[in-house]
């Protein structure tokens, strides 16, 4: 399995694939793409879908994480970043409104714990939006062939900064999202999706 280190994948592993999410976020620019160590057959995409909005993807991280996701919170608060007024249906309209007909019909799983809202999902395409007073973004979740014969999950984050302040905010956490929050979650995944299928693993993280 590869580390989880070392699965960043270019923007064009997500913009060459047929996803749904093009046409529904075309004026979000893709942010970031990420292998997911997640190998498994070609039926188990729910089973990653179910891992990050109520199983053990979606909880937990790693102390430095969870620390630096701590201090955003509270900045956040003092500054007004994640207020009612700023989120989905307030400061943004929800992108289910640019959803056709077949995707609004589609399951939509909650989070549990996660700040997300579901906005679709297919049989190898997943995708919840959240939004604050710095931007609107999207994670996206894909399943995609590996170079083992089977299948392992894609995660894109698609971002559309709100001005000035979200472009400045975006630039000012990359450092951290690269060196912190981002290996500390593909460990996670890597560790827990062994769990998650049913067999041994460590719990902790």
């Amino acid at each position: 399995m590869e580390r989880a280190l070392d699965v960043r994948l270019p923007i064009t592993a997500h913009t060459s694939q047929p996803w749904r999410i093009h046409a529904v976020a075309a004026d979000f620019r893709v942010e970031d793409v990420w292998a997911l160590p997640t190998p498994a057959g070609p039926d188990d995409f729910p089973r990653l879908v179910e891992g990050f909005t109520s199983g053990p993807l979606s909880a937990g991280s790693s102390l430095p994480a969870r620390m630096l996701l701590d201090i955003r919170w509270k900045i956040g608060k003092v500054l007004g970043l994640d207020g009612p007024s700023t989120g989905v249906g307030a400061r943004v309209p929800t992108l289910r409104d640019r959803l056709p007909a077949d995707l609004l019909d589609t399951a939509r799983p909650t989070f549990e714990t996660l700040p997300f809202t579901t906005l679709y999902m297919t049989s190898n395409e997943f995708a919840a939006e959240i939004a604050n007073k710095t931007m609107h973004g999207v994670m996206h979740l894909g399943w995609v062939p590996d170079q083992a014969g089977g299948y392992r999950g894609q995660m894109a984050v698609l971002v559309k900064p709100n001005g000035l302040l979200g472009r400045s905010y975006m630039a000012a956490i990359k450092p951290f999202r690269y060196l912190i929050v981002y290996p500390a979650m593909l460990r996670q995944i890597e560790r827990n999706w062994p769990a998650y299928s049913g067999e041994s693993t460590r719990a902790d993280i």
